[in-house]
């Protein structure tokens, strides 16, 4: 099932809005801020633009090109597409990759 049009601007739209209270007391540039915001977007997009990630399920952060991936997915093969899909975003510089498998539910 692909998301409607409203969920990827949502999407795209709370990526922007966190990259812009980025901290820049941490040595970055105004620069840097908005390109690890690009980098974000784009590894989102790349997300909502995929059949096999589930894009509401996964927390981009971004860190000087590093992207780290959080959140749960429903199978190893779901857990390495989204990491796949994050290298290949130009800028990208490395992936730590925190993903988990969803626990299986009780009866």
């Amino acid at each position: 099932m692909r998301p409607g049009k409203s969920v990827v601007a949502a999407v795209l739209l709370t990526a922007a809005l966190g990259a812009g209270a980025a901290d820049t007391g941490r040595g970055e540039t105004a620069g840097q801020v908005v390109d690890d915001a690009t980098i974000t977007a784009k590894v989102k997009s790349a997300f909502v633009r995929d059949d096999r990630v589930s894009a509401l399920d996964v927390k981009v952060h971004t860190y000087r090109g590093t992207v780290q991936l959080a959140g749960f997915a429903d199978s190893q093969d779901e857990i390495q597409r989204a990491e796949n899909l994050a290298r290949s975003v130009p800028g990208v510089t490395d992936v730590k990759n925190d993903m988990q498998v969803k626990p299986a539910r009780r009866p």
